[in-house]
């Protein structure tokens, strides 16, 4: 009997998708708030400037609705209910707790907790963000995205995941980069991101049988 249409787990995305969370969870119990921010965000270029300004709107809600909206259209495996309800759940479940827990809180972002400090290096062109920093909703989005393209890889492309790992990563550094947020607030976020979406896909991996049992029967009765 065949496999349903998706049915694994990406190794290549949650090996280093795990490692992270191990050395993020040292990382933050090692060093203090500020010793982390200014590690990334005062190691700066101009390039850097300019690729870290792009590589955030990967994490914004509009950019990963246009991108799931283009595979529904484009990838012909993705069009049935499945694809549409775990994507759609994907998408909005994960940047749902997100809000919860950043207007929960409501703390302070770095230009707000550091009193816009000489030191802290922004541009003009950024947009200036003081409030709901915690905890990262762009990281979230980011990591939510990538882990739920991982899974819908299929099997002769999913060493791919492991590309889509570090552009979820590139999101989170360049949330510090650009002075938005702190790394516990970009770690939460990836945590929040990756282990919703795991959750989301490994419920809807199980009532496949809801939306494909007209294909599974055919199988059936073929062999």
């Amino acid at each position: 009997m065949q496999q349903r249409p998706y049915s694994a787990y990406n190794p290549f995305f949650l090996v280093p998708y795990m490692l992270w969370i191990l050395l993020g969870g040292i990382l933050f119990l090692a060093y203090d708030k500020q010793t982390l921010f200014a590690a990334v965000n005062t190691h700066y270029s101009d390039i850097g400037n300019v690729i870290m300004y792009y590589a955030t709107w990967i994490g914004e809600g509009t950019v990963i609705t246009i991108v799931l909206f283009l595979l529904l259209l484009i990838v012909p495996a993705f069009r049935n209910w499945w694809f549409f309800v775990t994507a759609l759940l994907c998408a909005s479940l994960p940047a749902l707790v997100s809000q919860w827990v950043k207007h929960l809180h409501n703390l302070p972002r770095p230009l707000n907790y550091f009193n816009k400090a000489a030191w802290i290096h922004i541009s003009p062109d950024w947009p200036v963000l003081m409030k709901n920093s915690f905890p990262s909703g762009h990281t979230t989005g980011a990591f939510s995205l990538m882990c739920f393209l991982s899974m819908m890889l299929p099997s002769r492309y999913r060493a791919w995941g492991i590309v889509f790992f570090f552009i979820a990563l590139l999101v989170a550094y360049s949330r510090l980069y650009l002075a938005a947020h702190f790394f516990e607030d970009v770690y939460v976020g990836s945590i929040i991101g990756g282990s919703v979406t795991l959750v989301i896909y490994a419920i809807m991996k199980n009532y496949q049988h809801y939306f494909f049992k007209n294909k599974i029967a055919d199988n059936k009765a073929i062999l």
